[in-house]
């Protein structure tokens, strides 16, 4: 899961679907990231700039990686060279080790996901204070102001996602019956907004189905146990949403130990065991995801509209598609800009 933290942030709370959208996690209104472009008219002043770009990720995964390229490939096109590329692997010690040792190389641009809101705020101070445009993914550091601090924050529709998710598990279930819904057990304004617009949409628009059961988790490990509890009050549950992929392999295990191929899942985030239970006609019916490509390129474009003074948003979200049997190579295509894996086209 890309998604870890706990940042103290505004959850979604919404009575209807109808108008409910994204929001930032400190109440700003979402800006839809097709709307943030650094036109042709641009690239001749950023290259005579020379600037350099540094991309200091949280993590090494297939979703960093389509973020990675979406990001490159936008500042390839305005001339603005990636001097430094890292991982911290989960560890805020790493990432703040990780923005010394880029500073050295000068960067005009910095691309993160802040591990830890209050660590980060000092890890990216010497940034901040020499004038570097930083772009942050999902997460901000605490007491961080736009835009005197940071050029943008840039994430998921993250509302998108959950209704989506709602959607698509309500199609499978002919629009109706008894649901269950796992959700994150966090205060993290991403996941929580998620979660919360899977409940809301059933809620508001589906009148024949019922959530039934709620339990929250924040260890995935313990997934299979949750599943196997609801399933055991809820014997006849049509449909579990699970919060992200890693805890839905769980759920999917209980499943099958219990011999239940009727029970329908939905998640968030790509992941191929999952995939390959859903084109294999099993539990799982369809996987909402991100354009991480898109939020790459989004971080990229908004951090050279800062360089030149131009104003950004504050709050920029890429979309969301709803991968399904049907179009998973499609899916994996639109959200990574890669094949999907070779087990899913067999």
């Amino acid at each position: 899961m890309k998604y870890f933290n706990i940042v103290a942030a505004a959850c979604l709370s919404v009575a209807s679907a109808a108008g409910a959208e994204t929001i930032g996690p400190n109440g700003e209104a979402a800006t839809a990231s097709t709307a943030v472009q650094v036109s042709d008219n641009h690239i001749a002043a950023l290259k005579s700039g020379n600037h350099s770009a540094a991309l200091l990720w949280h993590d090494q995964s297939d979703f960093v990686n389509a973020v990675t390229a979406g990001a490159s490939d936008e500042f390839e096109r305005l001339g603005i060279k990636v001097v430094a590329t890292a991982s911290a692997g989960f560890d805020a010690a790493k990432q703040r080790s990780d923005i010394e040792t880029a500073m050295a190389k000068e960067p005009s641009i910095i691309l993160s996901l802040p591990l830890d809101p209050v660590t980060s705020a000092a890890a990216f101070e010497e940034a901040k204070e020499n004038g570097v445009a930083l772009s942050f993914l999902s997460n901000v550091p605490s007491g961080y102001s736009h835009p005197a601090d940071y050029a943008a924050i840039v994430t998921d529709d993250l509302f998108q996602m959950g209704k989506q998710a709602a959607d698509a598990l309500a199609a499978s279930m002919g629009g109706s019956g008894t649901v269950g819904w796992i959700y994150h057990d966090a205060d993290y304004y991403v996941t929580n907004q998620r979660d919360n617009a899977f409940k809301t949409t059933i809620e508001a628009d589906y009148p024949n189905i019922e959530i039934v059961a709620e339990q929250g988790i924040s260890d995935p490990a313990r997934a299979e146990e949750i599943a196997n509890a609801m399933l055991l009050r809820n014997p006849d549950l049509g449909g579990i949403f699970v919060t992200w992929a890693g805890p839905a392999e769980g759920v999917l295990a209980a499943l099958r130990a219990n011999g239940n191929d009727s029970t329908k899942i939905v998640t968030l985030d790509l992941s191929e065991p999952i995939a390959l239970d859903m084109v294999k006609g099993g539990n799982v019916v369809a996987i909402v995801a991100d354009e991480a490509y898109e939020l790459g390129r989004a971080m990229a474009a908004s951090a050279a509209l800062d360089l030149l003074g131009e104003e950004v948003p504050a709050f920029v979200v890429a979309p969301a598609i709803t991968v399904t049997a049907d179009n998973v190579q499609d899916g994996w295509q639109k959200s990574l800009r890669v094949d999907a894996p070779a087990s899913l086209s067999k």
